[in-house]
């Protein structure tokens, strides 16, 4: 890891704004001795809360507040920390800031605090982006995969496979730079054996149907149909708003209309869409591709019909019922024929959008089928495309190691994969790899 920042930073740590309480952090060389000036007494004990009055470099008070003191190696960053709990207001905010700018430190970078953690080897980058994903989560289920992360359930399991890719690589390795050591027998087959393995595995963890990454942006949901089955109704009846127009006249819907829900915990973007239909007007037909595109790219369909216009069913709607969708009749209260058991494949929950007959049962399956997208089989997740792409790369190079013609080919695609995958996570060495040869063959005695 790179040498600790000589600068001293600091920032706001807790929300902006006017709060009880605001809590400023500050980390570098400097921390103590700015928390010695502002205090005008000696360090607090480490890691106990202290009550001190804060004071400018004229003596004036700023705000009287609790101070707590953290020195390096053991604190956040690595770094000698300080955190200031003071009063939220704006004028006190003001105040401190001007006063450890004349005290030397200066305004921390957005993720500043994280990166110098990171560089201290307190964590690696996915349990970086694990408290990103923390701060950002709005429900249980993205709280609980950010929480996981951060424990380091991704990093245990690519530092392990990456411990086994170094291995490997030191077989090969070993078998071509030092043929004439006494060399256990059958180091390159044993190598080649586990990599199949590996790209096994690694080919496992990336058929996961993207759960990580639906879990951190929301699962999409499309509501589709014919115009005038009660879409439009059906979003304002979830959404418990009147967040789109509703209009007995068709073709009102012309582009997607978005609402970000919590069912469950789960988090969900459910989505109105224009009524499927041939159209000339230019702008409805517009709508209609952005809603066929939407069905396209949607995680769950709601495909909606109309029960006033039974036993009829239309053909567009019908086209859209595949495994992940969902079969609403609507408007069960007007019904005038029997509505169907099943429309194609899936079974039919008749509702009400504007009396809200049905509604819980429909929410309570569009949540059943959240869980079974998102949670899986509760192994650990990817969660970000950076991640995916990383893990991709390192199996097609695994692959073409076990197809080379040559220990050295095989060498230099595991070198790469290896590389692939200590990208993920931030750690790439080169001596790791020496490392491992020296001490399990002790080349040179």
């Amino acid at each position: 890891m790179s040498l600790l920042s000589t600068k001293t930073i600091f920032a706001l740590a807790s929300g902006g704004g006017r709060a009880g309480v605001a809590v400023y952090r500050l980390s570098g060389p400097l921390a103590g001795r700015a928390l010695a000036a502002l205090t005008g007494r000696a360090l607090p004990e480490a890691r106990r809360a202290s009550r001190r009055r804060l004071r400018d470099a004229d003596g004036a008070v700023l705000d009287d507040g609790l101070v707590l003191w953290f020195p390096g190696p053991d604190s956040f960053t690595g770094e000698d920390v300080a955190e200031l709990h003071l009063h939220g207001g704006r004028a006190v905010a003001q105040a401190i800031t001007e006063a450890l700018l004349t005290l030397g430190l200066v305004p921390a970078e957005p993720g500043e605090f994280s990166r110098r953690a990171f560089t201290a080897g307190k964590f690696d980058l996915t349990q970086a982006e694990a408290i990103a994903d923390l701060v950002d989560a709005e429900t249980t289920a993205q709280r609980r995969q950010a929480l996981r992360q951060l424990s380091g359930t991704l990093t245990r399991l690519y530092d392990d496979w990456r411990e086994r890719l170094l291995r490997c690589q030191a077989h090969l390795e070993a078998e071509i730079d030092f043929s004439e050591e006494d060399l256990p027998d059958g180091l390159g087959t044993a190598a080649r054996a586990t990599l199949a393995r590996l790209a096994e595995d690694i080919g496992g963890h990336l058929a996961d149907g993207g759960r990580g990454e639906r879990l951190r942006d929301g699962l999409s949901v499309a509501i589709l149909g014919a115009p005038n089955v009660g879409k439009s109704s059906l979003l304002n009846r979830i959404a418990g708003r009147d967040a789109a127009i509703v209009s007995s006249l068709a073709g009102t819907t012309r582009d997607i209309i978005e609402v970000h829900l919590d069912l469950g915990g789960y988090p969900v973007i459910l989505a109105d869409t224009a009524g499927l239909r041939e159209t000339a007007e230019a702008i409805e037909e517009e709508g209609v591709r952005r809603a066929r595109a939407r069905a396209e790219s949607a995680d769950l369909r709601i495909v909606v019909f109309d029960a006033e216009a039974l036993p009829n069913l239309d053909a567009g709607s019908l086209a859209l019922l595949e495994e992940q969708a969902i079969a609403v009749v609507n408007k069960c209260d007007r019904k005038t024929a029997p509505i169907p058991q099943r429309i194609g494949a899936q079974p039919v929950l008749a509702l009400s959008a504007e009396s809200g007959a049905g509604m819980e049962a429909l929410l309570a399956e569009v949540q059943r089928r959240a869980a079974v997208l998102l949670e899986g089989s509760g192994a650990p997740a990817i969660t970000r495309a950076r991640h995916r792409v990383a893990l991709q790369e390192t199996e097609a190079a695994l692959r073409r190691a076990l197809q080379a013609g040559s220990a050295e080919l095989a060498a230099e695609d595991v070198r790469l994969a290896a590389r692939c995958l200590g990208r993920i996570t931030g750690r790439i060495d080169v001596e790791e790899m020496l490392d491992v040869i020296f001490r399990e063959f002790c080349i040179g005695k």
